[in-house]
């Protein structure tokens, strides 16, 4: 095929991949948009089993979190509701603790000593003001450490960090990066999205057909070749030519479509995707109304009720989010254990909800789930030690994703990302456009 197929081609149906796409197509820009699997929404995707909506493990939107911005930018609608954690509860050594989340219960919880408490109140006070550029570079447990925060404060807020960020690994996270998290979601919270995040992927999609943009499942992208200024995209059985391609995908695939860009190969070797075991019930009913959210203190789990607030669930039935936040390595995770495994996180539910058992309707149970491609470490800066969207060394190769970019983690990351790679896309394919010397004759 000779010429030009598309002005724009975007490897990859993510969020982040049809978040690009949109906001080119909508500056006039012929897209098309490449998804090797059968359905565009990667990690997005939501799946209804006996009327639950199962995303691929507990997603929260933040409210004042780039991801809200970007998709207020666009018209996309995510309606939810903002849950709470007062009366949520903190598991340490078997036993069930409030969990604090203000004055009164940081005060009257069994869970911390007084120093610990005295501390941890202090250090509360003063997060919404904090300044957060001296910690980019430490990691979590070196802050915690010159901060000398007593053991029993130290693992909540290592239970917070993990919260807020869905790492384990506070030897290697930037503090800085995790410390912006905690702001995050202690200033605005977070939002458990009705028919769960599908329906991100289903406005993003429908919003891309209106513009104009163009998107083919099912064909994955297997090479880029350079041709007279402008890029071959290849797949099988196709050659699509664009002068300009964004690479929505994970740093390993973005690295093979790349082979000869040195300084991303060096970056993705270093990369640590962040991974978690996720378990999600669809219950009759709760055995135990009360108990909504739990998080662990010893062992990096997480419990919550997301139907609570969201629409989920049939009427009168709830949906259960259990998880285990794992290391960056591949041997295992930081537990030391096989916290992340389904009987685990069976017996995790049942310390918060004794007989769910008999209730359940619907499950579903992810092993080492990746949410997130890299973990932001210290050793790198924090977010300014992740690739830009120009990182590819490629003239009119852009990158978007979780991992790219130096503004926020996870799904804002991503949308943050492609706002930004789109922004560089336009401007590479109206140069390419203008008229030359060459275009003169």
């Amino acid at each position: 095929m000779q010429g030009r197929d598309a002005d724009l081609v975007v490897v990859g149906g993510g969020l982040a991949g049809l978040a690009a796409a949109l906001y080119a197509a909508r500056a006039g820009l012929d897209v098309v948009v490449l998804e090797k699997a059968s359905a565009p929404g990667g990690r997005a995707r939501t799946r209804v089993q006996e009327r639950f909506h199962l995303n691929l493990g507990p997603h929260a939107l933040y409210a004042g979190g780039a991801a809200a911005q970007v998709l207020a930018e666009l018209g996309i609608p995510a309606e939810g509701g903002r849950p709470s954690v007062a009366g949520g509860y903190a598991m340490l050594g078997g036993a069930l603790h409030t969990l604090p989340t203000g004055g009164l219960s940081l005060l009257t919880t069994g869970l911390l000593d007084l120093p610990s408490k005295l501390h941890l109140g202090r250090f509360l006070s003063r997060l919404p003001g904090l300044d957060t550029s001296p910690w980019h570079s430490a990691s979590v447990e070196q802050w915690l450490a010159r901060e000398r925060f007593p053991e029993r404060a130290a693992g909540l807020l290592r239970a917070l960090v993990r919260l807020s960020t869905y790492a384990a690994d506070s030897e290697r996270q930037s503090a800085g990066a995790a410390l912006d998290q905690l702001k995050l979601a202690a200033d605005g919270g977070v939002r458990y999205l009705h028919r769960g995040w599908g329906c991100l992927v289903d406005g993003l999609r429908a919003a891309l057909n209106a513009a104009g943009g163009e998107l083919r499942a099912g064909v994955r992208a297997q090479g880029l070749a350079s041709r007279g200024g402008r890029w071959a995209v290849q797949a099988a059985g196709i050659e699509l030519t664009a002068d300009a391609v964004v690479l929505a995908v994970a740093p390993a695939e973005a690295a093979a479509l790349l082979p000869e860009s040195k300084a991303l190969r060096r970056w993705v070797e270093s990369a640590r995707p962040v991974r978690a075991s996720c378990l999600d019930l669809g219950l009759r009913s709760l055995p135990w109304p009360g108990r909504r959210f739990g998080l662990g203190i010893d062992r990096p789990h997480y419990f919550s009720l997301h139907s609570a607030v969201a629409e989920l669930a049939p009427p009168g039935a709830a949906l259960v989010h259990a998880a285990c936040y794992l290391g960056c390595d591949d041997a295992g995770d930081d537990a030391g254990d096989d916290a992340g495994s389904e009987a685990a996180l069976e017996a995790s539910v049942e310390r918060l909800q004794p007989g769910f058992r008999e209730l359940v309707a619907a499950r579903r149970y992810l092993g080492r789930l990746t949410v997130c491609n890299a973990l932001v470490i210290a050793e790198g800066g924090g977010l300014a030690g992740r690739p830009g969207a120009d990182a590819s060394g490629e003239p009119g190769v852009l990158l978007a994703g979780d991992w790219v970019g130096d503004r926020g983690m996870l799904a804002d990351a991503s949308l943050a990302s492609a706002r930004e790679a789109a922004r560089r896309a336009v401007e590479r394919c109206r140069t390419m456009a203008a008229p030359g010397p060459a275009a003169a004759l």
